[in-house]
């Protein structure tokens, strides 16, 4: 396994801190939301960051690497040319699964909105290896995965998070984005012991770090990136890089931006534990420009292994993984029987969990909603998101939320109905019925500071 480029210390681009990052010194490359992005029209501010040799990485949240399905090939081309545009070095995914259901368990398809762990069981190995190098093969350049945080466990599984990150490293060649947060939340929730995970791990396979903050809850950890970072997870980035010289390290912020101050101090903060940790290791510490190689582009050579000594997932074996994974999803966001084995409290809280962020991403993509709703926006989204699953993306919910609404003739005010009509009616054809869209949200915020 070869190395890769060293990234040095990074951030993750946002839009809303998107002037902040452009200013803050030391910043030597960025990570940007692969699906935030259009390959035709960058933001301006990645645009200025590449002409200054800042290195952009796009990072997918919704390939489902760890599904059951094959990964879907649209997605899969939608991530290479976003790789091609920014003149990335590598692309990044997660290990989990967003979707199940489907063909595969003639059963609806349902949408996490999500990443959810995959059981770490021989099946799920077996699917997951032949799934990244499917991916492997339509991306251009590397692909790392990122270890996931969790709230709930599968039962019966084989091997351990160590184990299992490094048979999937050693079978694919694929490289490893760790994120030390996520190590954290495991260790809160689950009672994962992260030092026994780093020790299990294949070094050599680490293409970066991920930092992020949470918050804890009832004795659960949460995994929000809305937080600062938290000693613990300083302390396990500082055990990881006692280890090894880690490529690249970068902060995760996702809500609740704070200052540039304070964002810069946190940066300031990942780069000395990452100091902290060499210190107890002689290894020398590459300049964060220095190139060491890369890994190849493709699995073109792994996949070609894996089919001469059998290793890829059968159909069999796929749909099992199917069927556990559709129960668990179903569990979590159509309110069926707890499949057996899974603790029911924290499926409970995990259910709650993706219902609240469903309503909150519901309301940035739609953020006229919330202004014609009022404060009854979210107990209606949450009685909603209770019955009626997921089946798309987030905008696809957003006008199935209101058409519920509207069927079930809710709100009881007749204004607020006029007004989701006319915003449904503006957004399900196939042309918008108004060219000034904008007209009808300011119309909407007029109304609803008259009623007060």
């Amino acid at each position: 396994m070869t190395g890769t480029a060293r990234l040095g210390t990074g951030i993750g681009w946002r839009p809303e801190i998107a002037d902040v990052v452009e200013r803050m010194p030391g910043i030597d490359w960025v990570e940007a939301v692969a699906e935030n992005l259009c390959p035709g029209h960058l933001p301006d501010s990645l645009l200025r960051l590449r002409e200054r040799g800042v290195t952009v990485v796009p990072h997918g949240v919704s390939l489902g690497l760890g599904g059951a399905e094959r990964p879907d090939a649209g997605r899969l081309t939608a991530l290479a040319e976003r790789a091609e545009v920014l003149g990335s070095p590598l692309v990044t995914e997660h290990i989990a699964f967003v979707r199940a259901g489907g063909p595969l368990t003639a059963s609806p398809l349902l949408e996490a909105g999500h990443l959810l762990p995959v059981p770490r069981t021989r099946d799920a190995l077996d699917v997951l290896c032949e799934n990244v190098r499917i991916a492997q093969d339509a991306l251009p350049v590397p692909l790392a995965v990122e270890n996931i945080a969790a709230l709930v466990s599968w039962p019966d599984e084989e091997l351990t998070e160590g184990q299992f990150l490094y048979e999937l490293a050693d079978r694919t060649g694929v490289r490893l984005l760790i994120d030390v947060a996520n190590l954290h939340t495991n260790h809160v929730n689950l009672g994962a012991d992260p030092a026994e995970a780093l020790g299990e791990l294949p070094l050599e396979a680490i293409a970066y770090v991920h930092v992020a903050g949470g918050f804890e809850r009832d004795g659960v950890w949460h995994d929000s990136h809305a937080h600062p970072v938290p000693q613990p997870v300083l302390d396990i980035l500082t055990d990881l890089a006692s280890r090894v010289a880690p490529p690249g390290v970068l902060l995760e912020r996702d809500e609740d931006f704070p200052g540039a101050e304070e964002l810069a101090a946190e940066v300031e903060a990942i780069r000395g534990a990452v100091e902290k940790g060499r210190a107890a290791d002689t290894a020398p510490v590459p300049s964060p420009r220095q190139v060491v190689g890369t890994a190849p582009a493709g699995g073109g050579a792994v996949a070609a292994r894996a089919a001469r000594d059998g290793s890829g997932a059968g159909d069999a074996v796929r749909q099992r993984l199917a069927l556990a994974q559709a129960a668990l999803l179903s569990a979590l966001v159509a309110g069926t029987p707890v499949p057996e084995g899974f603790d029911r409290v924290r499926l409970g809280v995990q259910a709650r969990a993706l219902a609240g962020k469903r309503a909150d991403v519901v309301a940035k993509v739609a953020p006229e909603l919330p202004v014609i709703l009022g404060a009854g926006y979210r107990p209606s989204f949450l009685a909603y998101a209770q019955k009626c699953p997921m089946t798309g993306g987030y905008r696809r919910d957003a006008l199935d939320f209101v058409e519920h609404l509207m069927r079930n003739g809710r709100p009881l005010d007749a204004e607020v109905r006029i007004e989701l009509r006319e915003w449904w009616l503006e957004r399900s054809g196939p042309t918008p019925r108004s060219e000034r869209p904008g007209t009808r949200w300011a119309r909407a915020t007029r109304r609803v500071l008259l009623r007060r």
